[in-house]
């Protein structure tokens, strides 16, 4: 993923699932899992930490976006095949663990951060949208976890306390008790995305929006962005504290069964076991 060479000229680095390119100072990653919605897999994931090191390297890159390949989706979440193995706890927290590494980097990138959401951001991909300093968002938007409708799993502490900054508890409890998806118009009221805009229009905001970022006092927007950071830290210093239900929700019966469900395209059934 390393990229040479000053940013105003174009680079493109691809892997299987995801395309890094760099042009005036903007980098992007490009999602191309169309197929899946850009479900995350696991290489995916390690793509998204090698672009915020590659990032970080570079101090001529001065805005990070992040955007799936066409308007069907930004990211769908993980994919869930990956969790027919997920059986003891010892799974549970290191899957969650991961999660936290992945989006904690994400977040922690010292550039400004955009997500180009159109169509669902959805499970891990809301939470890395979340973790991106804006959200400019299409009118097909929807985003939100709903893991109380598909899999019967939790999120870990760090990133209830990222969604507890952003909407406060009423809304998380909201959204994570009923599993519903926001639409762009009540994400943009409630303060989930930063800007929403019609289809055709949401590229030209997202490069307009990019260059601004990028033509701005860089060390300003570094000390703004690490200074937000630190002061919403607060309830993500302790992972601990969501291991014991990180635990019961990935272990149990339900959870399981939940996994086989979605794999076949059948509705759970909840049992609270």
């Amino acid at each position: 993923m390393l990229i040479a060479g000053p940013a105003e000229e174009l680079h493109f680095v691809s892997t299987s699932h995801t395309t890094f390119a760099v042009a005036d100072a903007v980098a992007t990653l490009t999602f191309t899992r169309p197929e899946a919605r850009n479900a995350m897999t696991w290489a995916m994931y390690d793509d998204l930490i090698a672009t915020c090191d590659t990032v970080d390297d570079d101090e001529t890159i001065r805005v990070l976006v992040l955007r799936g390949i066409d308007d069907r989706a930004f990211i769908a979440g993980t994919d869930i095949s990956q969790f027919t193995s997920l059986k003891t706890r010892d799974d549970a927290i290191a899957y969650e663990t991961r999660i936290d590494e992945v989006v904690g980097r994400l977040e922690a990138v010292t550039v400004p951060t955009i997500a180009r959401v159109q169509g669902p951001a959805v499970g891990g991909g809301f939470m890395i949208a979340v973790a991106c300093d804006m959200r400019l968002c299409g009118p097909d938007a929807r985003l939100g976890i709903p893991v109380a409708r598909t899999l019967g799993n939790c999120l870990s502490a760090a990133n209830c306390a990222r969604l507890l900054a952003l909407v406060g508890p009423a809304r998380v409890k909201d959204l994570m008790y009923t599993g519903r998806l926001l639409d762009a118009d009540e994400a943009l009221r409630l303060g989930v995305a930063t800007r929403v805009v019609p289809a055709e229009e949401l590229d030209q905001l997202v490069s307009e929006t990019a260059a601004t970022l990028a033509n701005n006092a860089p060390l300003t927007l570094q000390a703004t962005k690490e200074l937000v950071r630190r002061l919403e830290r607060s309830g993500r210093d302790s992972p601990e504290l969501a291991y014991d239900l990180i635990t019961q929700c990935y272990t149990s019966h339900d959870f399981q069964q939940a996994v086989r469900s979605f794999v076949a395209k059948q509705r759970p059934r909840w049992t609270g076991h």
